[in-house]
This record gives structure tokens, C-alpha cells and sequence, in this order.
């Protein structure tokens, strides 16, 4: 199954692209935005696509074979953006997409334990051969404190320190290795919150495990940090004129993005969009996950 990428129409119509623009994309996936942008920049435009994850690259290489080599294809963290665009001889570049999403092939086809819908190792490193702490690892070794902050402050979850408490008491008896292990702690904690039937499965509204889950990633992966750090390095190799488009999901992420536009603009950039375009109707109905997509758009001066 092929991702279909979100607001592709505005991404594509916001960076202002021509024949000829050089282009980043630091999130390729399954290359949904890329091929577009492609088209639109074709046939001499040349496109830096960037990923961490090996299998989105291969992927992406696959959906975008037939543009040949106007397709740069790179594996890394875009934390690195500066010293990949070098090595890549891209110059100033024209445009640069970030979108900060992921992908449905990603949560439930890479066996990561991304997802709470499967049970599955519970690693979450986009980069699966990184020499980096797993989910697993920061499950079975903070502490209960740490926990609980951890999944409040990225994940927004308000039974925290329950959950962290649940976690110590079972990683006592054993550790956490798996997904589904996880889950089933969170959910046993919810129900005996909401004084449901031990056994029964979670039907409708947002899987209580879906905060922990994602504070995970975003810690394992230092996702926040790695964002702040990228932004400006993104402004930098901007040529004059050129845009930067950020699509985020979830409101840590468009925080960061909406306070370094505001703290950069009219000095470095001017903004395209003083308010966030978010996914009409017609998008929402067929692709549910763009729901929460937001995109932030910025012209370097």
C-alpha cells in the first residue's frame, strides 16, 4: 500500500516552484510529494530526496524511478541537512519541503513496534542500525519519574503517572520487549480508570495507548530537538526567494515551527501564510490522518 501524502496540492502550489528548481525533500518516504513537485519542476529540476529510514528509501526509489537522475537519492537524518546538500553539490536550493508525518507503511509494515495494533519489538528507531537507545530500552531503564514526564511533556498523556507506575511494577517481573506488551499496559490501566471489564477490547475514539506510543518515538528518535536544530539550517541554504514548507501533526512540532517563523521573520524570512493550512473536507474523508496536518510556509528574504 502507497502512503498518500497530505495537502499535496498546497504543498506543490506554496513553494512557488518553476522548471529548473532545485529542491529538498528531507522527508521522502514513499516520495508522494516528490514525484509531484518532479513534475512540477521538470524536465530539468532536480530534487535532494532525504531519509533516515532504509525501506522508505528503497521505496521511494522505486516510485520515483522514472525521473532518473534528476533524483538524488540520500540516506541520513536531516539534522544533517547542511552537510548532506554539500556532499550532493545542490548549492542554494530553490525550495525545501519538511514534512514531519508518517507514513501508514511505516507505523504497520516495518515490524518496529511503531504501532500498538500489532505486537512487534518495541525499537522506534527510523533508522533501525543506529548505535541509539530502542523504545524498549527507555521503557526498561528510566525511571518511574522519568517516565511519567516523558510521556506527559511529549505526549500530552493526562494519566501519566499511572502509566509509569503500571510500567515499573511489570518490568519488574520481566522486561518490556514488545509492543503489544506495552499497549496492554496502558489499556489495563485506562480501564481500571474508567471501571471497565478487565478483558474487553478498546472500540472507537483514540487508542489509549496512542500518546505513549508517540512520546516514545519522539524521544528515541529526539525528534523536537533534531527539528529546532534543522530550521535554521534550512533558512541558510535557501537561495534568495526561496521557500520553506513545514508540515506538522501534532502541536509540539507546530509550536517549534510557528515560534522560529515568528522570531526569524523580517530578518530572515517573511511569511506566506500568517495561519496554518490545514486539510479540506474532501482530503479528510479518504486519508483520516490528515486531519491534524498543519503547513507553515516561509520565503527567505
Amino acid at each position: 500500500m502507497r502512503h498518500i501524502p497530505v495537502l499535496l496540492n498546497e504543498v506543490v502550489d506554496s513553494l512557488s516552484l518553476k522548471n529548473g528548481s532545485k529542491v529538498i525533500d528531507c522527508t521522502v518516504g514513499d516520495g508522494g510529494h516528490s514525484e509531484a513537485i518532479l513534475e512540477k519542476i521538470g524536465p530539468t529540476g532536480i530534487l535532494l530526496a532525504i531519509d533516515t529510514d532504509p525501506e522508505s528509501l528503497l521505496r521511494a526509489k522505486r516510485n520515483l524511478y522514472r525521473f532518473g537522475e534528476r533524483v538524488i537519492f540520500s540516506r541520513g537524518n536531516f539534522v544533517n541537512l547542511e552537510e548532506i546538500a554539500l556532499e550532493n553539490k545542490m548549492g542554494e536550493v530553490d525550495a525545501i519541503l519538511m514534512d514531519l508525518g508518517w507514513s501508514t507503511p511505516q507505523f504497520e509494515e516495518r515490524g518496529r513496534g511503531f504501532s500498538f495494533k500489532a505486537d512487534e519489538l518495541l525499537d522506534m528507531r527510523f533508522d533501525p542500525n543506529a548505535n541509539t537507545p530502542t523504545a524498549s530500552d527507555l521503557v526498561n531503564s528510566l525511571t518511574k519519574k522519568e517516565l511519567s514526564e516523558t510521556f506527559k511533556r511529549l505526549g500530552e498523556e493526562g494519566l501519566s503517572e499511572e502509566i509509569a507506575d503500571a510500567i515499573v511494577t511489570s518490568r519488574s517481573n520481566a522486561r518490556i520487549e514488545r509492543s503489544g506488551e506495552l499497549s496492554e499496559i496502558v489499556l489495563q490501566v485506562y480501564r481500571a480508570k474508567l471501571h471497565t471489564v478487565k478483558d474487553i477490547p478498546w472500540v472507537g475514539g483514540l487508542h489509549p495507548a496512542t500518546k505513549v506510543f508517540q512520546a516514545l518515538r519522539i524521544a528515541v528518535n529526539k525528534e523536537l530537538e533534531v527539528l529546532k536544530n534543522t530550521l535554521p539550517v534550512a533558512v541558510k541554504i535557501l537561495a534568495p526567494g526561496g521557500r520553506l514548507a513545514v508540515i506538522s501533526f501534532h502541536s509540539l512540532e507546530d509550536r517549534i515551527v510557528k515560534q522560529f517563523f515568528q522570531k526569524t521573520e523580517s530578518k530572515q524570512i517573511k511569511l506566506i501564510n500568517k495561519k496554518p493550512i490545514v486539510a479540506t473536507e474532501a482530503e479528510i474523508g479518504p486519508n483520516p490522518s490528515s486531519r491534524s496536518a498543519k503547513l507553515r510556509i516561509a520565503e527567505k528574504i
